[in-house]
C-alpha cells in the first residue's frame, strides 16, 4: 500500500476498499491534525476537527474526481471545517496554539515569535503562507485550494514572507543584543590568571 498514489488509494476506497481508507487515514492523519493544531487555540478541538475531515471525506467519497489531487481534497475540506469553527466562535481570529512546537519543555523564544509574528499577518495572507511552510504545498496546489490563479499565490506569499521578516527584525535584533551583553558578562567574570581558585 505504501507505493500506491494517494489517488489510486482514493480510487479504491471509493470502490469499497477499507484498507485504502485505512492507509489514506495512516498518511493524512497526522498532517491535518497539525494543520488544525496551528489555527485553534484547543488542541481537543483540533483533534475533533481532523476526526470530522476523515467523516466527511467518507461521506463525500463518491464525489471525489481523480483531476483533484487528493491533498487538495483533504485540505479543502479542512478549510470548509476551519471557516465553520471561526464562524461559530464569532469570527474572532485565531489564537495560533503555543505549545504547537515540538520541544518537549514547551516553545522557545523563537517559536513564540514566529508565532506573534504570524498573528500580525493579514488572515489570507497567513493562510498561504501556513499552507506553503506548514502544510508543505506547492504553488500549484495552493492556488486550487484557495482558486487563486498561481501568480496571485505567488506575489501574496512574497509579501507575507517580507512582512513576517519585518515583524521578526526587532526581536532578532533584541535576541542579538542580549547574546553579545551574555557573552561580555562572561568573559568579565572569568577568574584572572595567578588568582587563587576555591
Amino acid at each position: 500500500m505504501a507505493m500506491i498514489s494517494d489517488e489510486a488509494l482514493m480510487l479504491e476506497f471509493q470502490r469499497g476498499s477499507r484498507e485504502a481508507f485505512e492507509e489514506l487515514f495512516a498518511r493524512y492523519r497526522e498532517p491535518l491534525y497539525g494543520f488544525f493544531q496551528r489555527r485553534l487555540a484547543s488542541k481537543d478541538r483540533a483533534e475533533d476537527l481532523a476526526q470530522e475531515t476523515f467523516l466527511a471525506v467518507i461521506r463525500t467519497a463518491v464525489r471525489y474526481e481523480p483531476r483533484a489531487m487528493v491533498k487538495t481534497y483533504f485540505y479543502g475540506i479542512a478549510l470548509k471545517l476551519l471557516a465553520a469553527e471561526r464562524r461559530k466562535r464569532s469570527g474572532n481570529e485565531p489564537q495560533l496554539e503555543p505549545e504547537h512546537e515540538s520541544a518537549e519543555d514547551g516553545p522557545s523564544e523563537q517559536a513564540l515569535w514566529v508565532r506573534q509574528a504570524l498573528e500580525k499577518l493579514d488572515a489570507g495572507e497567513r493562510e498561504i503562507l501556513m499552507l506553503r511552510e506548514y502544510e508543505q504545498l506547492n504553488y500549484a496546489e495552493i492556488a486550487e485550494l484557495l482558486r487563486l490563479p498561481v501568480n496571485t499565490v505567488r506575489s501574496r506569499l512574497f509579501r507575507s514572507r517580507m512582512a513576517l521578516k519585518s515583524f521578526l527584525e526587532p526581536a532578532r535584533k533584541k535576541q542579538r543584543s542580549a547574546a553579545s551583553s551574555q557573552t561580555r558578562d562572561k568573559s568579565n567574570s572569568r577568574p584572572v590568571e595567578g588568582e587563587a581558585q576555591s
